[in-house]
């Protein structure tokens, strides 16, 4: 885990999705997880030696590995689902730029804002061909990606990507999961994209 992903505010997730590592503390037989010690089954202390990675930043059961990515993908899943569609790509670009070409996290979120993209072209702009264009990239980079990485169910948006690129009107409606359920925006979304949109 990098140190300016981290941000032991983040919430845990419904389940345990592809970037949430779950620990539990009474059970710790997995070996050599976090919150063990080499591979001995013995949980570390949280005063102590913990080689998680986490720096301490573990919260009850586990972290994510990148929590600035979760917090990021909540805001911009839930900006989506409520139609906000410029909003939800700025959300995903921003964090972004936290990670190198190459990176399973950086493919997801670019492939994240190309579905963002994509859902304004057609939306907000009528611009279907535009938002084929987009989400053929957008499957490009979500290739490859764990179906459930950070609790988006990845399958579902590719399979919604690829049946809008024969009949555009499949993303009419169409809220992205997160965790099961299709959560909408709240203010502090919006609130965070707005941040987001006056830092640059």
């Amino acid at each position: 885990m990098d140190d300016h992903t981290r941000d032991p505010g983040v919430a845990p997730p419904l389940g345990n999705p592809t970037g949430w590592n779950a620990v539990d503390d009474d059970d710790t037989s997995d070996g050599g997880g976090p919150g063990t010690d080499d591979n001995s089954g013995t949980s570390d202390s949280p005063d102590t030696g913990d080689n998680s990675g986490t720096g301490g930043a573990r919260i009850a059961g586990g972290y994510w590995e990148h929590a600035t990515l979760r917090r990021a993908t909540e805001h911009g899943v839930r900006l989506f689902n409520a139609g906000a569609f410029h909003e939800s790509h700025d959300c995903f670009e921003d964090e972004w730029y936290n990670y190198g070409a190459g990176t399973v996290e950086s493919a997801f979120l670019h492939g994240m804002v190309q579905v963002a993209a994509g859902a304004y072209k057609r939306v907000d702009a009528g611009n279907v061909d535009g938002m084929r264009s987009l989400f053929e990239t957008a499957l490009e980079y979500l290739h490859g990606v764990p179906d459930d990485f950070y609790g988006v169910d990845l399958d579902e948006v590719r399979t919604t990507l690829r049946a809008a690129l024969d009949d555009p009107t499949a993303i009419d409606g169409w809220a992205i999961p997160l965790d099961g359920a299709r959560p909408e925006a709240y203010p502090a979304d919006y609130e965070y994209a707005e941040r987001i949109d006056e830092a640059h």
